[in-house]
């Protein structure tokens, strides 16, 4: 992979597996989007009784609009991708790399809830590596945005296989989704395992060497 290819970053990357917007939604600035949200937000804080004079209360579609658009939503912006530039293998080594524990902090799309667990992440280089700190950058990146778990673990691993050039990487997510915990079922103990296989990873061995790597039990993998 050439300088100027590990530089280049298109804005539209995975599009056959990117979370569904719309051709336009880089229309407006982030500044126009927090005016919008923050009067959206004072007509539904309305609409249940709130009294927006309150002190506690006045300052709130601000807030959330702000925490939309630069935090919980941010991965939507293609502005904040982060830069995916790789390296040269110069100590020559040919193991899988895992970078586990990696923090997750999602919005499940179809209540707007919360989704927190850990991310496990790991890739065999073929020539080039990426700095650690990129790995949790891709992951935050992916998770900031309204998500499926599902769509997440696999846009993980296909963002690795473009910065890295290489088909071998994996992704497991064990996370939390707050519409089991706080509505519906109401099930505070269970969590959600997704997990995305790709190059030599989908080898048996390889696989339940990464999986005990992250303290998975391998004894049902075949």
């Amino acid at each position: 992979m050439s300088d100027n290819n590990k530089n280049k970053q298109p804005k539209h990357l995975f599009a056959t597996i990117q979370t569904p917007v719309r051709k336009d939604a880089s229309r407006l600035s982030d500044d126009e989007k927090m005016q919008l949200i923050e009067s959206k937000m004072i007509e539904v804080l309305d609409i249940l009784g709130l009294d927006l004079q309150d002190d506690s209360l006045s300052g709130t579609p601000r807030r959330v609009a702000k925490m939309y658009v630069k935090e919980i939503f941010k991965g939507l912006n293609p502005d904040n991708l982060p830069k995916l530039s790789s390296f040269e293998n110069k100590y020559k080594y040919g193991q899988m790399l895992v970078e586990r524990d990696i923090s997750v902090f999602s919005t499940c799309e179809h209540h707007l809830l919360p989704i927190i667990g850990k991310a496990h992440v790991a890739y065999i280089s073929n020539g080039t590596v990426l700095g650690l700190s990129k790995i949790n950058r891709i992951v935050d990146y992916f998770a900031r945005r309204p998500q499926v778990q599902e769509r997440l673990t696999v846009q993980i691993v296909k963002a690795m296989q473009e910065a890295l050039g290489t088909e071998d990487v994996a992704c497991v997510v064990d996370a939390k989704h707050m519409c089991l915990v706080s509505r519906g079922i109401k099930d505070i103990t269970s969590s959600t395992l997704t997990a995305e296989y790709a190059g030599k990873f989908k080898e048996p061995e390889v696989k339940k060497e990464f999986l005990r790597y992250i303290n998975i039990d391998t004894k049902f993998i075949v």
